[in-house]
């Protein structure tokens, strides 16, 4: 038996999907998918901590505003202590941030470019009734992906003024592959756990 393939817009759904589910965990849950993201490979994990100590000042911010900005009994008897509950509530939102990283990462890692840019226009398809041109969207974010992969740490801000142009005769290819019964099954069943997630709030 053969399953199907899914389409490259159903898999940036299905990583959208579990970005927002992210937001969702706590206490030992969060732990749980924390724990076990090096499942992800050591490619995945190498970039994701590439991610993570590039965003390591939000994420020193993050710590400061929670540990100190939350209201609740402090740690140690002092008017510049952090609070127990501001300390929890910071580790929260790290591993969520952690997590986001990573499976950043690891869909970097394991989308091609050529599928992200045919997800993308997939989805975008949609609103060329809105007269958004999907074609013309999808190859801006292929121009600012490739820059942004290619463009030198700059060691200052002139650079980045330096920098050379980018092609503009380059021919684009987008994959017009549609979506099988595979992805209908699958982008409506998330949408059906979305909707009882929600039900229940």
């Amino acid at each position: 038996m053969t399953y199907p393939t899914l389409h490259p817009a159903t898999r940036l759904v299905i990583w959208l999907v579990l970005l927002v589910a992210v937001q969702f965990l706590s206490g030992m849950a969060l732990a749980v998918v924390c724990l076990v993201t090096p499942a992800f490979g050591a490619r995945v994990m190498r970039r994701g901590w590439r991610l993570i100590w590039r965003a390591r000042w939000l994420l020193l911010s993050m710590l400061v505003v929670f540990a100190w900005g939350t209201a609740g009994d402090t740690l140690w008897s002092s008017a510049w202590a952090p609070t127990h509950e501001g300390i929890l509530e910071a580790i929260k939102h790290l591993g969520r941030m952690f997590l986001v990283l990573v499976f950043v990462a690891a869909f970097l890692e394991f989308m091609p470019l050529a599928d992200l840019i045919s997800a993308s226009h997939a989805l975008l398809l949609p609103f060329r009734r809105c007269g958004m041109d999907s074609t013309r969207g999808v190859v801006r974010l292929m121009l600012v992906l490739r820059y942004v992969e290619t463009l030198p740490r700059p060691r200052d801000w002139k650079t980045l003024l330096e920098a050379p142009e980018l092609c503009t005769s380059e021919v684009v290819e987008i994959n017009h592959q549609a979506l099988g019964w595979g992805d209908a099954v699958v982008i409506t069943g998330l949408v059906g756990i979305g909707l009882v997630l929600f039900s229940f709030k």
